[in-house]
């Protein structure tokens, strides 16, 4: 029984080693054709599209950030100063005559 169990124990070991040996031998490449290569192509871009879309959470419509907006400042007046208004410097000219200045 011993000498069984030995027996399938080396023929168990020898297999494992001639199946990494077989999955670690270089395979020569095989092409394909343009049709195959397109379809691969386009069909990674959709499937690439597909998962990109779906971890955008701004698609989903039900969409709620988690964490919170404050509200909005009231809009009645006073809350804001008014914004000053701008009054551009007078000109002014040289009067050589009365040799004084005015506003032109």
């Amino acid at each position: 029984m011993a000498r069984t169990l030995k027996q399938r124990g080396w023929w168990l070991a020898v297999a494992v080693v001639v199946a990494a040996a077989s999955l670690m031998i270089p395979k020569p490449a095989q092409a394909v054709d343009a049709g195959t290569a397109v379809g691969i192509g386009l069909g990674s871009f959709a499937l690439g599209t597909a998962l990109g879309a779906g971890a955008n959470p701004y698609y989903n419509p039900y969409y709620a950030p988690g964490y919170y907006y404050p509200p909005p400042a009231p809009a009645y007046p006073g809350y804001y100063p008014p914004a000053p208004g701008y009054y551009p410097p007078g000109r002014s000219c040289w009067n050589s005559y009365y040799q004084r200045y005015y506003a032109c």
